[in-house]
C-alpha cells in the first residue's frame, strides 16, 4: 500500500518594532506604539494553525536576528510548506546603487539596529525550495518620493510608520558604505543579473509575476500584503497597526471564509482611502491564493 504524503510543516517569524537604535539611525530613534502587539498578535494566529514561530521585538529585531530566522526556514522547508512572515515597524529608504529602481531608491524595512533593504528581502525569499508557499504581511509604509508623490502630512496625533525623508538621507549619507556594500553583495550572490525594479515585478499580480530580473525564476511561490500604497501612509494606532487591526478584524479567530484575494479585499474594504492595502504575488500563484488564508 501506498504511504501517505507527508503532512506539510510551516514556520512563521514576526518582526514588530516601536523604535529602532539611534546610533544606527543618526540620532533619530523612530518611537512607535502598537508593533510589538501586532507581532505577538500575528504569531498568535500562526500558533493556533500550529506553525513552529520565531517572534523579535524591537531589540531584538535586528538584522542578523531577521536574516538567521528567513534563512533557517530556507533549510528546513520544502515543497508544499508554508512560511508565513510578518513586519510591523517604519518603512524607510536608500540610495539605488545597482540601477534597479527607477525612482533611485530602495525600499527598507526599518530594523534595530539598520535597514533591511527590499532586494535582500526579495533575494532571501528567492533561496527558498521550489513550491515553497510564502506569505508576506507589511504594516509599514514606502516613503514617497520623486517619481511617487509624497503622502499627504498625517493629522495632529497620528503615528505614520514612515522614517521622515530628512531622517532617511541622512542615515544614508552617515551610513552609505554600508548600504552600498548590502546592495553590491546581493547583485552578486544574484549573479549580477541584468537590473529590474523588484516593486515594478511585485506588482504584477498572476502569471506574469513568476520572476524578477533581479534573482531569476522564483521557485517559491509569494503572497504578499502590504499596509498601503507607496503613495500612502500605513498609521500606527495604541493596540495595533491600521493595517493589522483590520487582518485581525477579517480572520475573525478564524471564521474568516474565502481565499487570499478575497481576504484583501476585506481588509481594504474596511481601511480609509487614505490607506489601501495591496496585494502582490510571485510565482505561479493561482492555487495559493485561493486557499484560506494561514492554511498549512
Amino acid at each position: 500500500m501506498a504511504s501517505k504524503p507527508a503532512a506539510a510543516k510551516a514556520m512563521s517569524l514576526h518582526i514588530g518594532l516601536n523604535g529602532v537604535s539611534a546610533a544606527a539611525y543618526s540620532g533619530w530613534d523612530g518611537p512607535l506604539a502598537a508593533c510589538e502587539f501586532d507581532a505577538n498578535d500575528m504569531a498568535a494566529i500562526a500558533k493556533s494553525k500550529g506553525m513552529r514561530s520565531t517572534v523579535l521585538l524591537t531589540k531584538k529585531a535586528t538584522r542578523a536576528h531577521a536574516l538567521a530566522a528567513m534563512r533557517s526556514a530556507a533549510r528546513a522547508l520544502k515543497a508544499g510548506d508554508l512560511f508565513f512572515m510578518t513586519y510591523s515597524g517604519h518603512g524607510g529608504q536608500v540610495r539605488d546603487t545597482n540601477g534597479d529602481e527607477a525612482d533611485g531608491q530602495d525600499e527598507t524595512w526599518c530594523l534595530y539596529d539598520g535597514q533591511l533593504i527590499d532586494d535582500e528581502l526579495y533575494f532571501e525569499l528567492s533561496q527558498f525550495a521550489a513550491g515553497v508557499r510564502i506569505l508576506v504581511l507589511s504594516d509599514s509604509c514606502h516613503s514617497g518620493t520623486v517619481t511617487r508623490a509624497p503622502p499627504p502630512p498625517p493629522l495632529p496625533g497620528l503615528r505614520p510608520k514612515a522614517m521622515p525623508p530628512a531622517v532617511a538621507a541622512r542615515v544614508y549619507r552617515d551610513h552609505a558604505a554600508f548600504y552600498d556594500k548590502l546592495q553590491a553583495d546581493v547583485a552578486k550572490a544574484a549573479g549580477n543579473k541584468p537590473a529590474v525594479d523588484p516593486d515594478a515585478a511585485l506588482a504584477q499580480v498572476g502569471a506574469a509575476a513568476h520572476a524578477t530580473a533581479l534573482v531569476g525564476a522564483f521557485k517559491p511561490v509569494v503572497v504578499l500584503i502590504s499596509g498601503c500604497q507607496d503613495n500612502q501612509t500605513s498609521m500606527d494606532g495604541d493596540h495595533n497597526g491600521a493595517f493589522t487591526e483590520q487582518v485581525l478584524k477579517a480572520w475573525n479567530d478564524g471564521g474568516f471564509k474565502g481565499g487570499y484575494a478575497s481576504f484583501h479585499t476585506r481588509i481594504r474594504a474596511a481601511m480609509p482611502a487614505t490607506q489601501s492595502p495591496n496585494l502582490f504575488t510571485l510565482g505561479k500563484a493561482a492555487k495559493f491564493l485561493a486557499q484560506t488564508p494561514f492554511t498549512v
